[in-house]
């Protein structure tokens, strides 16, 4: 069995996740059978735990809307929560560094971890990381990166890229996963049962997390008035990269900030049963500072990398409602583009229909424009998401500055203005459509659907609808004058 995955190989390099093109990203994906099994195996379960636990909860609309109120607030006065945030965080003993991008964030942390003569780091699972490109940074700087996470430790060994924000594995089958540990383990499992697995895992990593020297997490929550951290795993894994190493580095976007305890305790309740459909994840821990005299256990330093890296940008340009989100995942599982080609062909960090607005403002639109495009704007991500995100109109919005800005191939500007023509002169346009509807159903008739003309991306994966016998406006003319000789 290949350890490469095939989803991996298209979009795993660091340099240029973009290099191929997104509709070959998209048909090796749509190729791989085991990547739809193993999307499938997780997408489904959260879709119904989500649901279930939305159900139980007869208060959630109510509680989206303040969470929604909230993340407004503490936007709307960024400036004076950053502010209230950097004291609190230094009277507690805490160092707080400003990052205005990838690379400074990077930079701070690697400087961090070579003052403290770090040989190996841990590392707690974190989006950010991934967006800033920190793994990479890690290694170059020859520093060993030991994941905490169970699933982030399947993708650094397979040197794949999460595939989704909160099962960054997901793209993996237990199968593989079995394998991947039989090559790179000392101690490997005879077997594929998840018991197994996670002895072989816990053996092979426990050692590791006890020697490291620094201790590298992201954070859920910036609590303003006390200047702690809040972190939700479900497996402890921040509890062992934060609690063991002498140093312990956060690195947060500037968005994560709430103004107290009772507002994060809100938002938790909106995250957990969106992401994972239960009512409180296992391991929520606040960090306030580092070790204090008399604690028992605690960094001897806390840092706090706070970053930007494109944020400010986007609330000048109309997508302050993206800084809301909670990074919760119920988007791309909802998402009927997301649960067929997974999280890779999205190329950049972060994907779905969240990474579909957000990747555009870190990337670049000229890279990333085919993103927006690939979405059917059915409202589904909106209608789930925890804080109530207008997903679709941000991606609108998207379509409409890349054709502004004459992004589309020039086919489909084309093709736009010839349908345009037509749709401006209803004769053409009624001319045309009862053409291509006879047409459509000529060529079912003899089996050539398939190998009609712009349909191969529909019919290479999926049959096609068959066509209706007639119009739309001549299946309403019909009904209509049904209608009058009813009320005649």
């Amino acid at each position: 069995m290949s350890l490469t995955h095939p989803e991996s190989a298209t979009s795993s390099r660091a340099d240029n996740p973009f290099a191929i093109p997104f509709d070959e990203r998209v048909r090796e994906a749509l190729d791989n059978k085991s990547l739809k099994i193993a999307i499938d195996r997780t997408t489904n379960t959260a879709r119904v735990k989500r649901a279930a636990a939305v159900a139980s909860w007869p208060g959630f609309a109510q509680a989206r809307d303040l969470g929604k109120r909230i993340k407004d607030h503490v936007i709307s006065h960024l400036d004076h929560y950053l502010v209230e945030f950097e004291a609190n965080a230094i009277r507690s003993g805490a160092k707080v560094h400003w990052a205005s991008s990838s690379d400074e964030a990077c930079a701070i942390v690697v400087d961090l971890c070579r003052k403290a003569g770090a040989k190996s780091v841990t590392r707690s699972k974190s989006m950010l990381g991934e967006e800033i490109g920190l793994p990479h940074a890690l290694e170059e700087a020859g520093i060993t990166r030991v994941e905490t996470d169970l699933a982030e430790h399947i993708v650094q060994l397979a040197h794949d890229r999460p595939s989704h924000i909160i099962w960054p594995a997901l793209h993996r089958t237990r199968e593989e996963v079995a394998e991947l540990f039989r090559t790179h383990h000392h101690r490997p499992q005879n077997s594929d049962d998840i018991e197994s697995m996670v002895a072989s895992a816990r053996e092979e990593l426990r050692g590791r997390f006890l020697a490291a020297d620094v201790g590298i997490s992201g954070a859920n929550f910036l609590i303003a008035d006390t200047g702690a951290i809040c972190t939700v795993t479900n497996e402890g894994n921040a509890e062992l990269t934060t609690t063991i190493p002498r140093v312990h580095i956060v690195t947060a976007g500037i968005e994560k900030l709430v103004p107290s305890m009772p507002h994060a305790l809100v938002l938790l309740r909106l995250l957990v049963r969106s992401a994972t459909g239960a009512d409180l994840t296992q391991y929520t821990t606040f960090h306030c500072g580092p070790k204090r005299p008399g604690d028992r256990d605690g960094p001897e330093e806390f840092h706090i990398v706070l970053v930007d890296n494109g944020r400010t940008k986007m609330l000048g340009e109309g997508l302050e409602e993206m800084l809301r989100c909670l990074r919760c995942g119920a988007c791309m599982n909802h998402c009927v583009v997301y649960r067929q080609i997974g999280g890779h062909a999205y190329g950049g960090a972060y994907p779905g229909p969240m990474g579909s607005v957000i990747t555009p403002v870190l990337d670049g639109l000229d890279k990333a424009h085919d993103l927006p495009e690939a979405c059917t704007l059915n409202g589904n991500c909106q209608a789930v998401c925890p804080v109530d995100i207008p997903l679709p109109t941000l991606l609108r919005g998207w379509r409409e500055k890349s054709w502004r800005e004459g992004l589309e191939p020039q086919v489909v500007r084309q093709s736009l203005g010839l349908w345009s023509f037509g749709a401006r002169h209803p004769f053409l346009y009624r001319l045309g459509t009862a053409i291509a509807v006879r047409g459509m159903r000529l060529l079912a008739k003899q089996g050539w659907i398939s190998s009609m003309p712009l349909a191969s991306g529909w019919t290479r994966y999926r049959d096609f609808p068959k066509p209706a016998p007639r119009t739309f406006m001549e299946e309403w003319k019909q009904h209509q004058n049904k209608k009058a000789r009813s009320q005649a």
